[in-house]
């Protein structure tokens, strides 16, 4: 184990950033006083990569016109293609994406989002309403999360999960299709947006709302942690190459980075320890940091967006850099002290 500390000049580079990313690296690696990142957080709604992504939101409180797919999307075009990639422009993608940045969810209130969302938009399987989610679990991770964040009602959708995890712990989005088997992709996105659920209701009713929910959360989180996020349970063997390739945006993929991020939220939320069974993940993550500090963006997934966020394969990420550098420092300081 080496020391986890961000030299001066990656934390130079990593403030030289736009807003979305800056307030982070102000609060999780600066710690600096409140009032400093707040401020900076504001200005993802009016500056930069958030007032971009703004901009294309439509009159009908949509992005380009679908729920997961833009409208009029050709299923059976060359965008659906093996290989040609998930377009990224649609509402649910958007609504992440600036959840995620940290944009203030009253400015999407205020352009009355949950509502026109709700009225004009349906899921483009089985035409069923936005809001209710439908049968696949990473979209309902991300309409929970999406819903708790903008003040929807979303309620029954943390009882989906219950009663839809498989036997070994997970979920798999392919269920309805007829896969019994739970998959770590599937799993992690389920998590993440039961974890957003469980910190909105943490003070009311309980943490995740129910003791079911949270049974769910725990037997779910089992179900990674037994792998130790990167290997299957079967063979040992690592699950696939690409769990070690690191990417950003995250998107809906899976990677030992955003899952490892992932049991450091929940740490926080919970105040509680790390879990022993991370430490393969975490050092995997530090084993891709370069000799100046930082970590390499390993591809662009493919697929239609609205403008690119970070840089092409084999570049020096800013974005990666800091979720591995916080990953790095939440775990040194938890599991050996501060470094």
């Amino acid at each position: 184990m080496t020391s986890s500390r961000v030299s001066d000049d990656v934390l130079t580079w990593l403030l030289d950033s736009d807003p979305a990313l800056r307030w982070q690296v102000e609060r999780d690696l600066l710690r600096a006083p409140d009032a400093v990142w707040q401020a900076t957080r504001a200005r993802i709604a009016t500056e930069g990569l958030g007032a971009r992504l703004l901009a294309v939101q439509d009159e009908a409180g949509t992005w380009a016109g679908g729920a997961f797919f833009p409208a009029g999307f050709d299923f059976t075009g060359p965008e659906a293609q093996p290989g040609a990639g998930q377009p990224w422009t649609a509402t649910t993608w958007s609504l992440n994406t600036l959840r995620e940045w940290g944009l203030d969810p009253e400015v999407l209130r205020e352009r009355d989002t949950v509502r026109l969302i709700g009225v004009n938009t349906r899921w483009e399987y089985d035409d069923l309403p936005y809001w209710d989610g439908e049968v696949d679990a990473c979209i309902n991770g991300f309409t929970l999360a999406n819903g708790v964040w903008l003040g929807a009602d979303v309620r029954g959708l943390a009882d989906w999960f219950v009663a839809h995890q498989m036997d070994e712990g997970g979920w798999n989005c392919e269920w309805v299709e007829g896969s019994t088997r739970a998959s770590v992709r599937s799993t992690l996105n389920s998590l993440k947006g039961l974890l957003v659920y469980e910190e909105a209701t943490s003070g009311t009713g309980g943490a995740g709302g129910s003791d079911a929910v949270r049974q769910a959360q725990a037997w779910a989180e089992a179900y990674l942690l037994e792998r130790h996020l990167v290997r299957r349970l079967t063979t040992g063997e690592p699950v696939a190459d690409w769990v070690f390739r690191l990417a950003y945006p995250f998107r809906a993929f899976y990677d030992v980075l955003t899952a490892t991020d992932y049991f450091r939220a929940a740490s926080l939320l919970r105040d509680t320890p790390p879990d022993a069974r991370l430490a393969e993940a975490v050092e995997a993550i530090r084993a891709q940091r370069q000799p100046d500090g930082t970590w390499l963006q390993a591809r662009r997934h493919p697929g239609r967006v609205w403008f690119e966020v970070d840089v092409d394969a084999g570049q020096p990420s800013k974005w990666l850099t800091f979720h591995a550098a916080r990953v790095l420092g939440w775990w040194d300081d938890s599991v050996h002290g501060s470094c």
